[in-house]
């Protein structure tokens, strides 16, 4: 497979090098990151953010390394930075011949003269390790290189400034860097060549980014000391960062090990998949990392990069397409059973703190699409034995709901539907809150939460027919028929054509007529409530005022709460998130809704397609969390979002099979 590349033109352009980033993940929640340019823009980049109780507790270590050559009778300075007053230098990113993703690993190659220098860089699986490559592809003379590692030790969501006195145990080949008392040391070093120490503080690192998103945007870095190498051409040298305690890999074996790990992600795949597809594969391994549970081994989901842990809602939601879809079941059983142990009042968490505190159950929707995963997980493994572990729990989730939990969650018996809210709480994936203002409070009766809450039902209906529980079964049953009948009463919208968003609000129990994606999982899950004319109106209306090809509009543009452009600071940017803003993950929904009324998987597929192009413009490689809603919907939030991949994967896998489902058929009536 050949990598992904921005065009050339773009490389030597410092706000088109900057606005590219890359990602390179190790499967413990830490990661690297930065921009194709060299610079930080954002307080997240890193070449070592290691996550030190995974997946939480993450630490940015080494920021960045600046890097020049000496080659012939001229000096070449690789490396850049934006500095507090705009100043960019130096200006490395002038000197890239290219950039690319490949395998997995992010790729530069700079023009010296006559000479060619690649940078590569990788992690290992499992280790709090990066590794960064420097080979000499071409030349007709020896280079000295001098690579400048700069440094810091602060939670990854904050910023270091003002210098400190960090400890330096310096070697002949690297050094310890020890931040402060208490702080978890690191390692940096090199296979040749040599250090030498020379501890100083550099100020006013500007991160742009930030500063577009209105917070702080400064910082100040430590530089420990030089290393310097000469090579010839051929000839490579591996800087090593590291906060294991035991010597991480050599490098050799761990250049070997993550191209291992990133062909096993896209050896299963058929020929003929398209590379968009098989780029999306190797994204969806990001996200999948450990979370130890009472002491042993457990998985979960990092709901995205660079700033998100891993999330209830996300997790559940992107688990089929992260996990069943690459065949990973023994991880997707993991994740289930993580969750199953952190139920409490019938409820899934909704997030695990960063710093390891008890876990948040302000979520009305993750513990429904616990259902649809577990189901998922059963009828892709074939395996019922996690679903029979489980069906305690999830008949007592069922009992919870029925009878109430948390934040006024509860079964209305008047009509078999799900109510969820209490002012100043926000309960769906539409949660956007600034400080009391809660944009989009949604209390009342949403539509997706019912129609999840209709599609668990059905789910448990079998399962307790497969776990001999008669009455179960019988019980369920009912429940489904009678929220099924308020469902097709109460939503339709009959002037709007569509469903309406949220119905029995508090507002004198008005229905909420606003245009929204939510009810497209009224006709995309496995179990639909909708009579087929209604289903269809549905997907006609959303594709006609949602879609884009990036992803679903929120509101519809005709709204007059619309917001166009998702930007600004804090306050800006949380008003528009779910007033119009695009969102990448309901591509997948929709695609599958739109196959469901329309029969057509190669149409419905065609709607996935935009997200190609995309793939090469933001985080290089990956799907960003959304985009704005006008044209020409520049992508925003999160550079890697755990949904936006998985549900993009799992809709393009499932409507492949159903295209080989519909050939066979074909194949043999022919053959009758």
């Amino acid at each position: 497979m050949g990598g992904l590349s921005p065009d050339r033109r773009a490389l030597g352009q410092f706000a088109d090098a900057a606005a590219r980033e890359w990602l390179v993940t190790n499967g413990l929640g830490g990661f690297a990151a930065g921009t194709v340019s060299g610079a930080r823009t954002r307080r997240y980049h890193g070449l070592l953010v290691a996550a030190l109780k995974p997946p939480v507790e993450r630490v940015v270590t080494l920021a960045k390394i600046d890097e020049s050559v000496r080659y012939g009778e001229t000096d070449f300075a690789l490396g850049s930075n934006e500095f507090a007053d705009g100043t960019v230098a130096p200006s490395g990113f002038t000197l890239l011949q290219s950039f690319v993703i490949e395998d997995g690993m992010p790729v530069w190659v700079y023009a010296l003269g006559d000479a060619l220098l690649e940078k590569r860089l990788w992690m290992l699986q499992g280790v709090n390790a990066t590794y960064v490559r420097y080979t000499l592809l071409r030349a007709s003379a020896h280079a000295q290189l001098e690579l400048r590692p700069f440094c810091t030790y602060r939670d990854y969501h904050a910023q270091w400034r003002g210098g400190g006195q960090f400890v330096i145990d310096a070697s002949e080949a690297g050094c310890v860097v020890r931040a402060y008392e208490g702080a978890t040391p690191y390692r940096l070093a090199v296979d040749r060549g040599g250090f030498r120490a020379d501890g100083a503080w550099y100020w006013n690192f500007r991160h742009r980014a930030e500063n577009a998103r209105g917070l702080d945007d400064l910082e100040d870095l430590f530089l420990p000391g030089v290393f310097g190498i000469s090579l010839a051409s051929g000839e490579s040298v591996t800087l090593t960062v590291t906060t294991a305690q035991a010597a991480a890999r050599a490098s050799e074996l761990a250049l070997a090990g993550a191209r291992a790990h990133q062909s096993a992600l896209v050896g299963p795949l058929a020929a003929g998949t398209p590379d968009w597809i098989l780029t999306v594969h190797r994204a969806a391994d990001q996200f999948l990392v450990k979370r130890a549970v009472a002491g042993a081994d457990g998985a979960t989901v990092i709901a995205g990069y660079p700033w998100f842990s891993d999330w209830g809602r996300d997790t559940m939601i992107a688990l089929p397409g992260l996990t069943l879809t690459t065949g990973r079941f023994a991880e997707a059983a993991q994740i289930l059973r993580t969750f199953a142990a952190h139920v409490s009042d019938g409820m899934l968490p909704n997030r695990f703190p960063d710093a390891g505190e008890a876990p948040e159950y302000n979520t009305v929707d993750a513990t429904l699409w616990y259902f649809h995963a577990v189901d998922a997980y059963t009828r892709a493994s074939g395996d019922s034995r996690l679903e029979h572990e489980l069906y305690p729990v999830l008949r007592d989730i069922i009992r919870w709901h029925r009878t109430g939990t948390r934040y006024s969650i509860h079964v209305d018996p008047a009509d078999g539907l799900l109510h969820a809210g209490e002012p100043g709480v926000q309960l769906t994936w539409m949660d956007a809150r600034v400080g009391d203002w809660v944009v989009t409070p949604r209390t009342g009766k949403p539509v997706e939460i019912n129609a999840l809450w209709y599609n668990a039902l059905e789910v448990m209906r079998r399962m307790a027919r497969d776990n001999s529980d008669r009455a179960g079964a019988r019980a369920y049953q009912a429940l489904a028929a009678q929220a099924r009948t308020s469902l097709r009463a109460r939503f339709w919208h009959e002037a709007g054509g569509h469903l309406y968003d949220v119905i029995d609000t508090p507002e004198g129990g008005r229905p909420d007529p606003s245009l929204r994606p939510n009810q497209i999982f009224a006709v995309s899950l496995p179990h639909t409530a909708l009579a087929s004319d209604t289903a269809r109106s549905v997907v006609d209306t959303c594709a006609r005022s949602l879609w884009t090809p990036v992803g679903l509009r929120s509101l519809a543009r005709h709204d007059p709460a619309y917001v166009g452009c998702y930007g600004g600071g804090p306050r800006e940017r949380d008003g528009a998130y779910h007033q119009g803003t695009v969102w990448s993950w309901l591509l997948g929904p929709f695609a599958l809704a739109h196959y469901r009324v329309y029969q057509d998987a190669t149409r419905a597929q065609s709607f996935l397609e935009g997200i190609a192009a995309h793939l090469g413009e933001a985080c290089i490689g990956s799907i960003s969390e959304v985009f704005d809603g006008d044209a020409p919907h520049r992508p925003e939030g999160c550079i890697a979002q755990a949904w936006s991949v998985a549900e993009i994967l799992r809709a393009w896998h499932e409507l492949e099979a159903c295209k080989s489902q519909r050939a066979n058929v074909a194949r043999a009536i022919n053959a009758e």
